[in-house]
């Protein structure tokens, strides 16, 4: 049996689980519109901003919203949810069964999320290098200078916090002394090449921010009483915007 407040720990479990791309908590977003546990049974029900939304991302929020919540102690069975959506059937079907995702679609999907999600993790970690850069120069590090700039350089706070965590996703070293700047590979960015590599950066997070208010918006308009449910963004993407 689960010992302490069985649905705040699913809610924090599922606090866990991004929209790809938009690399925000699916909580926070309002994607989440009820969790009820008992008897080691949670169920979760999510909705989406449009009925179109992405099939693809659709899925990978359903995927792990169930891998998050299974793995809550003394859960031993999950169902969740997605309501509303054109493609509710086949990908609630396909995660409870354990399909993936070219399971859940036969004859349309040919490849699993593998690529798309690890594409999607390394936009989101452009876009925290951004903002750990825009930390450091305000601190008074020069752009050319990021290249001499090491993990432990950064201070304490969100934008150390999420890039680390975007590092950790993609494979790339989180240790102190660790250049800051480096590439998808982990190689280290050379000065001269610093500032156009961080203005590609700030487009991809105003990118990405961008898109997350607009979701935002569109759930809200979609499902009035949605803006009620959704938190506001965290501290390291206003600390950039």
């Amino acid at each position: 049996m689960i010992t302490q407040d069985p649905c705040g720990a699913v809610v924090t479990a599922l606090s866990t689980v991004r929209d790809p791309e938009l690399d925000e908590s699916i909580v926070d977003l309002g994607f989440v519109t009820e969790t009820t546990v008992g008897g080691g049974r949670a169920e979760v029900r999510l909705r989406l901003p449009t009925y179109f939304c992405a099939p693809n991302f659709a899925y990978l929020m359903v995927a792990d919203a169930y891998d998050a919540v299974m793995a809550v102690e003394g859960v031993d069975h999950v169902s969740v949810v997605l309501e509303e959506h054109f493609a509710a059937a086949e990908i609630n079907a396909g995660v409870a069964a354990g399909a993936g995702f070219v399971g859940s679609f036969p004859g349309e999907a040919v490849a699993e999320l593998h690529d798309l999600r690890r594409n999607f993790q390394r936009k989101a970690h452009t876009a925290c290098l951004e903002r750990a850069c825009q930390r450091l120069i305000k601190d008074g590090w020069t752009v050319e200078g990021l290249s001499q700039a090491h993990l432990g350089d950064l201070p304490d706070g969100p934008e150390r916090a999420s890039l680390l965590r975007r590092r950790a996703d993609i494979g790339l070293p989180v240790a102190a002394d660790s250049p800051v700047f480096v590439d998808e590979g982990g190689e280290p960015v050379p000065a001269e090449q610093i500032p156009f590599r961080l203005r590609f950066a700030r487009t991809v997070r105003v990118s990405i921010e961008g898109n997350a208010h607009f979701c935002r918006g569109l759930l809200t308009t979609r499902y009035p009483h949605a803006a009620a449910d959704q938190r506001p963004r965290h501290p390291e993407q206003e600390a950039s915007a």
